[in-house]
């Protein structure tokens, strides 16, 4: 089938997006609309006494100036994370989030005042006559410092400022195979602190109804109905008085998976001035505001026995969470902790996490979300090991991979992986890498004064989450409507989808019509997180087309007087068995709409499921990647890497090799690069520009050789394992696996993340002593 499940289909939502006629939250216009600017706090820690707002107010244009002291009048509440799970996070204190501060700052760019006005140059012109009478006080920044001895307490009742742990494996037999090991490597790191820049900034625009007592909002979001619940609750609403709409959205990574105080602010305001009412962030304030990524410091402790052969793990971490539970606060942790053994056989593990709070932005997922941290922390222990003991890295790590043969695996930190070829996927990205040639292309590299160095990551991680719903409906011309839980915010799931029920109906892939981000028209969803929209979505669409042939072949049957179970369906085409009696599934929906049918059949051909995800997928890959270090200036220079992925089924192969190169230019950008950077006393953002946040441009990004070697997986209908976070988790290990074999022969034996040229020049300098 032509563009059917496995073909390369070019994107059908790019046509719009190509010639300017997509529809961004910031294209909306309504009469009589405000436009509001935030206001926020100029330090990272202070108690707020007062807020003089009378000269805003009194500016030309100005419609309002609400405070913490508004919030509070008009009931309005805050945001809770919803990612503390019970048996998994032991929970210290977890107060939600406000939608203004009230009499305690407790990070730079915390909101404290919403500014609403006619036109955005008004707004921001008011803001600056707003005055705060503030106490500065002294800030923690990291979670050592916040959880050392004599700290202030960021929030009642977190004991060392701490959130939440998260304990899992066997203490005790851990403590013991380390003790009898014969050798132990051990290694501190810290993964840095990551902002998503999504091209599209964080943008809400609210407008109350007073005819229906409704509150529409459009958002840029990734969970429209996760914003619709917290909205809802925040302004003490039923959920039936909310509606969301997300159009087209200009990237996530995770940022956007969150709800943020102010999409609160923007409904409130709305509701309160009965003016529609519009937020957008510019650069500068979306690298101060939106929620952070990573920031993990870890200590590691993995032991081998005689043999070479891994006998435990111990690891101990350390998550700062920032100011306040962001919703998604929990995540990395949690999956940090259950993946800490990656693609290994490892008897015994413990691992020990904790969120701390700190004075600065709060973290959220970010694309991989505690997955990347994990493979790091694997992989570089792997590479320290194999030269502790003397070994080779593929050696050592071909000897401690869980085989094909053990699966299913139950890890000893909660997974039972159902499947893979980890030793296949590491043979094969060896080849198409040449690793064999690189002793050569290092000693080529010498000659022209540069240092080449080659590195590996076999990874591993899990996808999708929880449940999902989608809904396949047919109208009487015969065209199928496709609603989706999940949304789409750059992936093209309005391209795969209809692949997938072009492919499992027999109908026309330009006559599939998917609906997504309006929670109106669609029931419940989970949005797109986690890698889960083919896991989940596609897991849920292939119950709705089974649902959708099981009534079609009953109306099918009733039409040509046959049994429904003498009836098949093949390529769109509903027949008796035996005969040469047959009706077109275009043909059955049509007449489906007629009064002709018995009443157990209903009106309409549709069908309707709900998939639920019994634990989770787990792709798995290896990447292989090499560069070229100038020791005089301490440039890194990318200059190939091979990609062999097992996502399981492909349902567009461009599609998903975008997916993957995408992911590996952020794990990159990690890797050598990007820093979310706080002053060490007083907490301000010293990253807060593009002149000051370096990411991966085009041609940062080496050639990417591609490859998918997958096997079956059963845990859903589709056989999909995830891609979306895949690259992320290999790349960020392979460039530092890499970036240390090239400066080992210079002793240089660690690096810190990002791998900076300052950084590279200034471990060489101190090697040479």
């Amino acid at each position: 089938m032509k563009f059917g499940i496995g073909q390369s289909v070019a994107r059908k939502e790019d046509a719009r997006f190509l010639t300017g006629r997509a529809r961004y939250v910031a294209d909306i216009e309504r009469p009589r609309m405000l436009h509001a600017v935030v206001l926020r706090a100029p330090v990272a820690h202070g108690r707020l006494n007062g807020i003089e707002t009378e000269a805003a107010k009194a500016a030309p244009g100005v419609a309002a100036v609400l405070t913490g002291a508004d919030c509070a009048a008009d009931g309005i509440g805050g945001l809770s994370c919803h990612t503390l799970f019970p048996g998994m996070h032991q929970v210290k204190s977890a107060p939600p989030m406000p939608a203004l501060a009230t009499d305690r700052l407790t990070h730079v760019g915390a909101p404290v005042a919403l500014i609403l006005a006619d036109s955005l140059a008004a707004a921001r012109d008011a803001a600056e006559l707003v005055e705060l009478d503030y106490e500065e006080l002294d800030p923690v920044l990291t979670p050592a410092a916040a959880m050392a001895e004599g700290a202030p307490v960021l929030h009642a009742g977190a004991e060392d400022n701490l959130a939440f742990t998260v304990a899992l494996g066997d203490a005790g037999a851990t403590e013991a195979a380390l003790a009898a090991a014969a050798h132990v490597t051990r290694l501190e790191l810290h993964n840095n602190r990551l902002s998503a820049n999504a091209i599209e900034m964080r943008a809400t625009l609210a407008e109350w109804d007073r005819r229906d007592g409704r509150l529409t909002v459009h958002t840029s979001t990734q969970n429209p109905h996760s914003v619709k619940s917290d909205v809802a609750g925040a302004l003490g609403l039923p959920e039936t008085q909310v509606r969301v709409l997300a159009p087209d959205v200009g990237g996530g990574f995770g940022m956007k998976g969150a709800v943020y105080p102010e999409d609160v602010l923007v409904a409130w305001a709305a509701k309160r001035l009965e003016r529609p009412v519009l937020w957008q962030a510019d650069r500068a304030e979306s690298l101060l505001s939106d929620y952070h990524g990573r920031d993990q410091t870890v200590t590691a402790e993995l032991g081998f026995d005689g043999d070479g052969r891994i006998a435990a793990l111990r690891v101990t971490m350390d998550y700062n969470q920032g100011a306040h539970l962001a919703s998604g606060g929990g995540v990395a942790a949690m999956f940090a902790s259950t993946l800490a053994t990656g693609c290994y056989d490892i008897p015994v593990a413990h691992t020990y996490a904790r969120g701390v709070y700190t004075n600065t932005a709060p973290t959220q997922p970010y694309r991989g979300a505690g997955r990347p941290e994990a493979s790091y922390l694997i992989e570089r222990l792997m590479d320290k090991a194999a030269a502790e003991l003397g070994e080779d890295r593929v050696a050592l790590r071909r000897k401690n991979l869980i085989s094909a043969g053990a699966m299913p695996y139950k890890t000893p930190l909660l997974y039972t992986i159902d499947g893979g070829d980890y030793a296949a996927v590491l043979d094969r990205a060896l080849a198409a890498a040449d690793w064999d040639g690189a002793a050569a292309r290092k000693a080529a590299a010498e000659t022209k004064g540069r240092r080449r160095g080659i590195g590996l990551a076999v990874h591993m991680e899990n996808a999708g989450l929880a449940n999902e719903g989608a809904e396949i409906r047919f109208d009487p011309s015969g065209g199928v409507t496709v609603l989706a839980g999940t949304f789409s915010h750059g992936q093209g799931h309005e391209t795969v989808y209809a692949q997938m029920v072009s492919d499992w109906l027999g109908v026309p892939f330009e006559t599939v019509r998917v609906v997504q981000g309006d929670t109106d028209a669609v029931s419940f969803g989970r949005g797109t997180v986690a890698s889960r929209s083919m896991i989940n979505g596609g897991g849920a669409i292939r119950g709705a087309a089974d649902e959708v042939i099981e009534k079609g072949k009953a109306m099918a049957a009733h039409l040509m007087e046959v049994s429904p179970a003498d009836v098949e369906f093949a390529e769109g085409t509903f027949s008796v068995a035996g005969t040469d009696k047959a009706m077109p599934i275009r043909q059955i929906a049509a007449l489906s709409f007629k009064p002709i049918f018995p009443p157990e059949l209903g009106m309409g051909l549709h069908g309707q499921h709900d998939f639920l995800l019994q634990g989770f997928a787990f792709p798995n890959g290896c990447q292989i990647c090499e560069v070229e270090v100038d020791p005089e200036t301490g440039v890194v220079e990318l200059v190939q890497l091979t990609s062999v992925d097992d996502v399981g089924t492909v349902v567009n192969p461009m599609l998903l090799e975008g997916q993957i190169v995408g992911g590996i230019a952020q794990g990159m950008g990690q890797a050598l690069m990007e820093d979310v950077a706080y002053d060490g006393e007083t907490g301000q953002l010293l990253s807060g520009s593009f002149m000051d946040y370096a990411m991966p441009r085009a041609g940062d990004v080496p050639p990417v050789r591609f490859e998918v070697l997958s096997t079956d997986t059963q845990s859903n209908p589709l056989g999909a394992k995830g891609a979306g976070e895949a690259g992320t988790v290999g790349a960020t290990p392979v460039v530092m696996s890499a970036v240390l074999d090239a400066l080992a022969p210079l002793g240089v034996r660690e690096l810190a993340l990002p791998a900076s040229p300052q950084r590279v020049w200034a471990a060489i300098r101190a090697a040479e002593g």
